[in-house]
């Protein structure tokens, strides 16, 4: 494929990124919606940052077994079962709401298990991106997903903000579910999305063999095993910060459903405009160096949330710092996309996806038990030192630096 030719101009990726477009807008409430339910259930932030950890801990799991499904099996198939197990939990949740009886443990339940069909569709996707567009334009593909996302951020959360004050966390959820009909019907559009040669379903000892040589290719190559544990540290002080990021706006600022909503689509928009930059990063860019740089600006740009004195500090920082994380995010994937190759592009994700999210389990509950007893600051406080530390061993690590594949 003519890496000049515009990537929608393939019709199957085409085709994709529309169903994906209406799935991140339902996806956009959902996020919002959920843990503003559980925090107006329980009032706990401790509660809040749990949910968050039900979400990562299934979809870090689930993504070894999914990795390995998607590089052997139909993957069209596999995704449009992943998006009607979604639509099924979110239209369960719909129908408890009304009922009266949507409590914490059918939220938590239901999390787990949109959290592993995620973790499956998630697999199913990054391989697909080399077969539709091919690896040289897959950093486009990717930016471009990335911002599509980030700007359903940035439309849903004042959006769903306002409408949760209004008239509560239905509508948010009718409509994500809804959002995976129309990803289910997309999906049923496009021809294929690989691999050449799918079975019907990889014996058990296959996926261990994959689950095994994807953590082998992580292990040997030396820039990636880098990365990945430096991603896994972003992400554990990441999340201690982000998941009380409801209460700290809340308890420490009074702040109302709407501007928590606003807040986080501000967040939206910084991370729209870190993955377009990215996407215009090609590999004739210095990779290690470009990643280096950004490393850095995103600790910089977090420490004036720390000490924040208004809902406005926070939103232009939490912003500011987004940019670089979501430039980080586009590059690496695209990167890992680059050199992995092509018939273990899901077993490997499967690994790295493991060890990048698993930080965030523990950095969610750790953050929701620090508000919890001492407040919300102190959380984000610590969060923040955190970046810092990875930001001054990235300046450190030649091997990053050197890394220009």
């Amino acid at each position: 494929m003519s890496t000049d030719r515009s990537i929608f101009a393939e019709r199957g990726f085409a085709y994709y990124f529309g169903g994906q477009c209406f799935s991140y807008l339902g996806d956009g409430l959902r996020t919002l919606a959920i843990p503003l339910l559980v925090f107006h259930l329980t009032g706990s932030a401790l509660s809040t940052g749990i949910t968050y950890a039900l979400e990562i801990l299934p979809f870090a799991l689930v993504g070894l077994v999914g990795g390995s499904l998607a590089d052997r099996t139909d993957r069209r198939r596999l995704m449009i079962g992943c998006d009607f197990t979604r639509f099924a939990i979110m239209a369960l949740f719909s129908i408890e709401y009304v009922r009266g009886a949507l409590t914490l443990p059918v939220l938590y339940s239901g999390i787990v298990v949109l959290s592993a069909a995620a973790a499956v569709f998630m697999g199913g996707q990054m391989s697909s991106i080399p077969f539709l567009v091919g690896k040289s334009r897959s950093s486009r593909a990717v930016a471009a997903l990335v911002a599509a996302e980030q700007t359903s951020n940035f439309i849903t959360p004042p959006i769903g903000g306002a409408i949760f004050a209004a008239a509560g966390a239905l509508p948010a959820l009718v409509v994500n579910a809804c959002t995976y009909l129309v990803s289910q019907i997309s999906l049923f559009a496009v021809p294929t999305l690989g691999p050449e040669a799918p079975i019907a379903w990889p014996r058990a000892e296959i996926i261990v063999r994959d689950i095994r040589n994807g953590f082998r290719f992580l292990a040997a190559d030396n820039a990636m095993t880098i990365i990945t544990l430096t991603s896994l540290g972003l992400n554990f002080f990441g999340m201690m910060g982000f998941a009380i990021t409801i209460p700290y706006l809340k308890t420490v600022f009074g702040a109302g459903d709407a501007l928590v909503g606003i807040t986080f689509g501000g967040v939206a928009v910084g991370s729209v405009i870190g993955a377009l930059i990215a996407g215009r990063f090609g590999p004739q860019w210095h990779f290690g160096k470009t990643l280096s740089v950004a490393y850095v600006l995103d600790a910089v740009l977090y420490l004036p949330v720390l000490l924040a004195h208004n809902v406005l500090t926070v939103m232009i920082f939490f912003g500011l710092s987004s940019v670089a994380g979501s430039f980080q995010v586009t590059q690496i994937v695209g990167w890992r996309i680059r050199i992995v190759p092509g018939e273990m592009v899901g077993a490997v994700f499967g690994a790295v996806r493991l060890v990048v999210l698993i930080g965030m389990v523990p950095g969610a509950i750790i953050g929701g038990y620090l508000a919890q007893l001492y407040g919300p600051r102190l959380a984000i406080i610590v969060s923040g030192i955190g970046f810092l530390l990875i930001a001054f061993y990235v300046v450190l690590a030649r091997a990053l630096r050197d890394e220009h594949r």
